[in-house]
């Protein structure tokens, strides 16, 4: 387990250095956060910033956002948003990357991966995998125990329920407005020409 989260604990960092190295956002190479303070008094971090309890007034993250203990807000993010400890963050922009957050709460564009408890999302090209993955735009790829969306290509969980789907959906129940049927056990796919 050690081998593990030293693994992931370096990949993230390995992460965030092209990042922090191009520091082209022009941004704070390192912010600590609490609340309404901000250490260095920055809108933009290209490198890591520390949320702690409630990270507030978080601009365009470019990096590493490592939570302690936190629930992060940040106008978009470029990078990795990750915590040892439980953590939620909320993007209202963009996210280019992974969020691995207890909660994940994205309204704009996200490229990558959301890998949480509980995925709140627009619109996901990447995966998002947790409990409830719920967009209420398009994804790629939802795993998890129950999935919602607008609009998907796959869809895999106990209960899965979409609009439209694009590709396939398995589970217990998978239910899909175009699907071959609205709604039917172990399995559904758009109907073609929907």
């Amino acid at each position: 387990m050690k081998k593990v989260l030293s693994l992931l604990v370096m990949s993230a960092f390995a992460s965030m250095l092209p990042f922090a190295a191009a520091n082209a956002e022009g941004g704070a190479p390192v912010q600590f956060t609490f609340f309404d303070f901000n250490a260095p008094k920055a809108d933009a971090v290209s490198g890591v910033r520390f949320p702690a309890i409630y990270g507030k007034g978080g601009g365009d993250i470019v990096g590493l956002d490592f939570g302690l203990l936190a629930y992060s807000e940040m106008r978009s993010l470029k990078g990795v948003s990750w915590s040892l400890f439980p953590q939620a963050n909320r993007i209202s922009g963009d996210m280019t990357g992974a969020s691995l957050s207890l909660f994940n709460w994205h309204e704009g564009q996200d490229v990558g991966v959301n890998l949480g408890l509980f995925n709140l999302t627009n619109n996901v090209k990447g995966l998002n995998w947790a409990a409830l993955n719920y967009s209420k735009g398009y994804t790629v790829a939802d795993v998890g125990l129950v999935n919602i969306s607008k609009k998907s290509n796959f869809q895999l969980s106990f209960v899965n329920i979409t609009e439209e789907i694009n590709g396939v959906q398995i589970g217990i129940v998978s239910c899909a407005k175009n699907g071959f049927l609205p709604c039917f056990v172990l399995f559904n796919f758009g109907k073609s020409g929907s």
